[in-house]
C-alpha cells in the first residue's frame, strides 16, 4: 500500500513539473506570443468510425484469448480437485507425476498469456496493425492545423498532463474529426477517380483489343477467301485438263476406229477382187 502511493505522489509529481516547465518555457519567452491548442484524443478516436471498428475487432479477440485463457484455468483447476479427491489412494510417485503435469500446464498458461497480452504478444501487435495507422492519421491532421494557425503548442487534455484551466475556443478536436473526414472524402473522390480511370483504360484497351481482333478476324476471313478462290480456280482447272485429255483420248480412240475400220474395208475389197 505504501509503494502505491509512492508510486502514485512520484506520478504526480512528475505531472506537475512538467506543467510548470511549461509554464516557465512561457514566461522566458514572453516577448513573443505564445499559441496553444489543445485536443481531448479519446473524443477525437471516439468520433472516427475507422478507430471504433478497430477497437470492436480487437476487444472481440481480447474476448477469445481471455475465454481461450479461462477455459485451460478451469481444466487446471479440476486436475487439482481431482488430485486432491484421489490423493489419499495414490501412490507416492502417482501425486508427484500428477503434480508434475499440473505445473506443466500452469507454465503452459502463463506462456500463452504472454503470448496474447504480453508486452509483445498478440493483442499488442493487433493493436499496432489496426489502431497505429489511425493515431498517425490523427497525428498529421493535428500538425497541418497546428502549422496552418501557428499554433507554438497543442496539448492534450486527455493525457496524464495537468490541465487546470481550457478555454474551449482553443479546443481544436472538432477541427481535427473534420479535417480527417475531409482528407478521408478527398482520399475516396481520389480512389474513385483512380478506379475509373482503371476501368477507363481497360475499357479502351478492351476495345482496341476487340478492333485488333477485328481486323485479324477479317485478314483471316480474306485469306481464307483466297485460299477458297484459288483452290476452286485449280480444281477448274484440273477438270477442264481431264476433260480435254478425255476428248483426246476419246478422239485418238475415233481415229484408231476409223483406221481399223478404212483397213478392214480395203482387205474386204482386195479379198473381193481375187
Amino acid at each position: 500500500m505504501a509503494r502505491f502511493f509512492l508510486n502514485t505522489y512520484q506520478h504526480m509529481t512528475k505531472k506537475v513539473l512538467l506543467f510548470a516547465f511549461l509554464i516557465f518555457g512561457l514566461t522566458v519567452n514572453a516577448q513573443k506570443p505564445q499559441r496553444i491548442g489543445f485536443i481531448d484524443m479519446e473524443y477525437i478516436l471516439e468520433n472516427l468510425p475507422e478507430y471504433n471498428q478497430a477497437q470492436a475487432k480487437i476487444n472481440a479477440k481480447a474476448i477469445t484469448w481471455q475465454n481461450n485463457i479461462e477455459k485451460e484455468q478451469k481444466e487446471i483447476e479440476a486436475l487439482k480437485a481431482e488430485l486432491n479427491n484421489e490423493r489419499v489412494l495414490l501412490t507416492k510417485e502417482l501425486i508427484e507425476e500428477k503434480e508434475e503435469d499440473i505445473q506443466i500446464r500452469e507454465l503452459e498458461l502463463k506462456k500463452l498469456q504472454e503470448a496474447y497480452f504480453g508486452t509483445n504478444g498478440d493483442l499488442f501487435f493487433l493493436r499496432k496493425q489496426l489502431v497505429k495507422p489511425i493515431q498517425d492519421l490523427v497525428y498529421n491532421a493535428i500538425q497541418d492545423i497546428a502549422v496552418k494557425r501557428r499554433y507554438d503548442f497543442v496539448l492534450d487534455k486527455s493525457s496524464s498532463l495537468v490541465m487546470l484551466y481550457t478555454n474551449n475556443k482553443f479546443d481544436i478536436s472538432d477541427l481535427v474529426i473534420k479535417s480527417i473526414t475531409r482528407a478521408k472524402k478527398v482520399n475516396a473522390v481520389a480512389e474513385k477517380r483512380k478506379q475509373k480511370s482503371k476501368k477507363n483504360s481497360t475499357k479502351k484497351a478492351t476495345q482496341i483489343s476487340e478492333e485488333a481482333q477485328k481486323k485479324i478476324d477479317e485478314r483471316n476471313a480474306k485469306k481464307e477467301a483466297l485460299k477458297k478462290k484459288i483452290a476452286e480456280k485449280k480444281a477448274a482447272q484440273l477438270k477442264k485438263r481431264e476433260e480435254l485429255k478425255k476428248a483426246i483420248e476419246e478422239k485418238r480412240k475415233k481415229r484408231i476406229k476409223e483406221i481399223e475400220d478404212a483397213k478392214k474395208a480395203k482387205e474386204e475389197t482386195n479379198n473381193g477382187n481375187n
